[in-house]
Order: C-alpha cells, then structure tokens, then sequence
C-alpha cells in the first residue's frame, strides 16, 4: 500500500503545487539559471527553482548533505507525514530505507574539483565524501526515522527509482519489513554534467518533445520523489490513509546495447508487471510512459506497447509528463509513480505537452497537449534506462 507519497521538481516542490501544475500542463523547462552556459550548446533544464533546504529540509545533518540527498530529505519528510508517521518508527528493524541516485552527488563533485583545480586549494570540505556517495540519501533517511532494517542506495540510471519501489515492494511481500520509504533523486544540473551529456549528443537545446515530429533530444531535470509503502495489514491496523496499491513490478535487461534500446526487454517487463498484478492489457486505463523525447527510445517504446497491448493500444490513454518537468534522470520514476497516484486518485490523465504533431513511428494516444478526465484505476508506469535495464510498475485504487 502507498500511504504517503513526496516530490521535489521544475514545476513544484511537494505534490500540492506540482499536480496543479501537471494538471494544467505547466512547463517547468527554462534557460539554466545555476551556472553560466555561455560555452555550452544546450542552455536549458529543469530546475527546482522553489526548492529551498532551509524551508523544505527539516533536519540539519541533511540540509549539510549534498542537493540530491536534500531533495530526498525533502521529498521523505512530506511522505511521511501523509502517512501520519512518527519519528523514530516504532519497530525500525522492521523498516527499510531504499533510497537510489543515478549519479550521486554531482553537485560536490564539481565544487570539489573547482576548488582543487581552479582555485588551488589545498583540500575539499571535510564532508566531500559523504556528501558524494550514492546511498548518502539512504542513510541520512534511515537516521532520521531510526529504520534500522535494510537500508541501501539503488543506482540503475533511469530505472533506479522504479526499481527502488519494486525491491520495497518485493521486501514487503516476502515479510522482510512492514513499512519501507523508497524513491530516488537526482541533483545532476553542473556545467560538467551538461558537458558530460552534450558530448553523448542526446540533449535538445530546444525543449522536452516526447512523442513529436520536431523532438531532437531530452532535457535534463532535477528532482525526484519518495514512496512510504506498507503492508497492507500493518497500515489498516494504524489507521493509515491508503493512497493506492502497488499490484505488479517487472524488471529485465535488454543485454544488448548501452545506448540503444530494444523492444523485447521493454514488452518483456511491462507483461511481467501485468502479470504479477493479476491484469490483463485491457484493465490498464493509462500508461506513465517513460518518454524521453529523443528519436530512438519514444519510437521503440511505442512499439514495445503495441506489442505487449496488441489490440488494446490503441484503447489506452498514454503520456509523458517529463515534457513539464525535464528528465530527471535516476529520480523520474518516482515523480511518475506520484503521478500515476494522482491520476488514479483524480481520475485524470495529464497531457504531453509540445505534442502538436505526432511522429507516424508514435500514432497511439499520446494525450497531446491537454490533459483529460477519465476514469483511471489502473496505471502503468515505465522506466527504460541506458544500459538497457527495464523497470515498469503497476498501480491500482486502494482496496474496497
């Protein structure tokens, strides 16, 4: 059971502001305000402009931690108080705090070097080690709520955040813990970073145009999301609000090509998410599409769709909100599983914005430009990262 969700994003911190602005198609996708692009070709991202660690991260160990673990502090601590918890948890061997990052802690990354290599310093803060590290985010959580059961960072590119949820998930149902906080975030948005990627020439300088005719690129983001699940028993006996039901989770590995996806690993896990869920193609009443906008992976995961859903994909209501709020990288899983909460909780299915011709490869319903209300109970989400590696999860109403 989901009973309580958080996200940090370009269109709003905390899930109040940012699904308004999904609802109304809100672009969060703006010149770089962080650091001078003067040198670089893509000049655009999507920046959590309205986040503030002062405001948004309650504890000071974290608001000493680097962005992305910020970001995750934040985005727990607006979880667990939907879900009505209290710090430290009652059993905390009983918890987990599975918190991934694609990246890491790029942000004291770069500070770090400039300091080295520019400034010539002598040495780095002394906290530039903990700061950097992938499960930072995972421990500072597990501390704060006094979880003292498993309690890791997953790093997976694209899919860390959904394969996070999924491992929590799996955990839950095999009765390693009752209750786990899951998600990832990313905080990637450095001038190394924009280099790093301008150089792999996958990023538009344009804007974020999933499905389109005109796309040419994705658009980095910064952000990220955080998940409490629980059984659903140990919830009910608590008297937790239950938001949605995580039904079905499928992971696979292209084992093909770092860059270039393919449709057998993408269609093999989403029917393996339906599976686990006990649903067929047809149930399924929107697809949180992974929808990076460059040429390659929107055309295969159509494809991917169509083969999983055969006659049913032209039926379902499908769209990628990364064209509001950018890429974020290990961290979009999670701000699509709230969206996919929401959906389910407003029956709603929010638009692809920028979507004013549709690529012929990419002909199902994209839901192009406006959002629409629809009854939604249940959603699949997808998560397709470089190397290949495949995460998709389903999401069903709360239990009757």
């Amino acid at each position: 059971m989901v009973t309580g969700h958080g996200v940090v994003t370009s269109i709003g911190t905390g899930v109040e502001k940012f699904w308004p602005e999904i609802k109304r198609g809100a672009c969060g996708i703006d010149e770089i305000q962080a650091f001078s692009t003067d040198d670089l070709r893509c000049k655009i991202a999507g920046e959590a402009l309205d986040f503030d660690p002062k405001t948004h991260v309650e504890s000071r160990s974290v608001r000493m931690a680097d962005r992305y673990s910020q970001f995750a502090g934040a985005a727990a601590t607006e979880a667990v108080r939907q879900a009505k918890l209290e710090a430290p948890f009652s059993d905390g061997l009983r918890a987990s705090s599975i918190i991934g990052t694609g990246i890491g802690g790029m942000t004291t990354f770069e500070k770090s070097y400039y300091a080295l290599f520019v400034e010539k310093k002598k040495a780095t803060h002394p906290l530039t080690l903990l700061r950097t590290i992938g499960s930072s985010a995972a421990a500072h959580i597990s501390i704060e709520y006094g979880i003292k059961g498993p309690t890791f960072g997953v790093v997976s590119a694209c899919s860390t955040a959904t394969h996070a949820i999924g491992l929590t998930v799996q955990m839950i149902r095999g009765g390693l813990i009752d209750l786990g906080i899951a998600g990832a975030t990313e905080a990637s948005l450095t001038w190394g970073a924009m280099r790093a990627w301008q150089a792999l020439h996958v990023l538009s300088s344009e804007g974020c145009f999933p499905f389109s005719n005109k796309r040419n690129g994705t658009v980095l983001a910064e952000g990220g999301g955080v998940l409490v699940l629980e059984d659903y028993e140990h919830a009910k006996e608590r008297d937790a609000p239950i938001l949605a039901e995580i039904l079905g989770f499928g992971m696979t590995a292209d084992a093909a090509d770092m860059v270039n996806p393919d449709i057998d690993g993408a269609s093999t896990a989403m029917k393996l998410a339906l599976d686990d869920a006990d649903l067929a193609p047809a149930d399924i009443d929107y697809i949180s599409a992974h929808g990076t906008a460059t040429k390659i992976n929107d055309a295969n995961e159509t494809n991917a769709i169509k083969k999983v859903f055969g006659n049913s994909a032209k039926d379902v209501s499908i769209s990628s909100t990364k064209s509001m709020h950018g890429h974020c990288l290990g961290g979009s899983g999670a701000v699509e599983a709230s969206v996919s909460i929401k959906a389910i909780e407003d029956n709603f299915v929010p638009a692809t914005i920028n979507l004013e011709e549709a690529d012929p490869q990419c002909d199902l319903d994209f839901t192009p430009n406006e959002g629409r209300h629809k009854e939604v109970n249940y959603v699949l989400s997808n998560s397709f990262a470089f190397g290949g590696l495949n995460a998709v999860l389903v999401f069903g109403p709360p239990p009757a």
